[in-house]
């Protein structure tokens, strides 16, 4: 940890700015004033902002992927009951249809079983970034704003320390020491907490993007195969269940 002179502020979000913390603000956004630096910290806190907001465009594009396959086999279905109709109806080209219908329902099937592979990996990455990702930030947020604090009572009392010494600096000296060793503790605290938490949220991004990358590969890769049998594995691999047909709940794509 170092003093480092900052051209420009962090956005830190005060509930309430107090004339120190004001001053210190602007300082640093002057490029006049110093901040207390945690490289290997700030940068851990700069990776995972990145990192979320790459995720988010995933979380996007999932759902996107979701809205065109529910679209997909709605189309299919319609389809299929479209060549079932005429099978019965054109007893030259009955059997033609038939099994064109037959394709379309398998392709139906098919699908559902893609989209609730693909609706279980876009919930999943929508609570790690809406709730994991963004609990570890709002503890980042309380560590900037007790940085900010830290260092406008730190300033505070440097100034203190270079004026006069007579009774009154005396007085206001000790009670600028005790404020700042208060916010001193409180930001210290923040800090360790942010580290733990960066930890722990490394460690579960990894678990739980290893299992849906994995559950994401091979439900793809086994509808684009035909491979019925593969596909209903993977559900029962992860423990996956589609919704029965005629039920009444959402469908995958509404309950997104």
């Amino acid at each position: 940890m170092r003093q480092a002179l900052c051209p420009e502020a962090m956005g830190v979000q005060l509930t309430v700015l107090y004339p120190q913390c004001t001053k210190q603000l602007l300082s640093e956004r002057f490029g006049r004033g110093s901040r207390t630096v945690d490289l290997e910290l700030e940068l851990q806190i700069e990776l995972l902002r990145d990192t979320k907001r790459k995720y988010e465009s995933i979380l996007q594009l999932g759902r996107a992927l979701t809205a065109h396959l529910y679209s997909l086999l709605q189309t299919q279905h319609a389809l299929g009951d479209a060549f079932a109709d005429l099978s019965q109806k054109s007893p030259e080209l009955q059997e033609e249809f038939g099994y064109n219908a037959e394709t379309q329902k398998l392709l139906c099937k098919n699908g559902e079983t893609l989209l609730g592979a693909v609706n279980f990996f876009v919930s999943s990455i929508n609570t790690l970034v809406t709730k994991t990702m963004e609990d570890t930030l709002m503890t980042v947020k309380q560590y900037e704003a007790a940085r900010l604090e830290y260092d406008a009572y730190r300033t505070d009392l440097e100034e203190l320390s270079l004026g006069p010494r007579d009774a009154g600096t005396l007085g206001r000296l000790e009670s600028a020491q005790a404020t700042f060793q208060t916010h001193r503790e409180k930001y210290e605290k923040l800090r360790g907490d942010v580290a733990i938490k960066l930890k722990f949220l490394e460690e579960n991004k990894i678990k739980v993007m290893h299992k849906q990358l994995l559950l994401f590969h091979n439900a793809v890769s086994a509808y684009f195969a035909g491979n019925q049998q593969q596909l209903e594995q993977t559900l029962q691999q992860f423990n996956i269940k589609l919704r029965p047909p005629g039920s009444e709940k959402p469908s995958w794509l509404e309950e997104q």
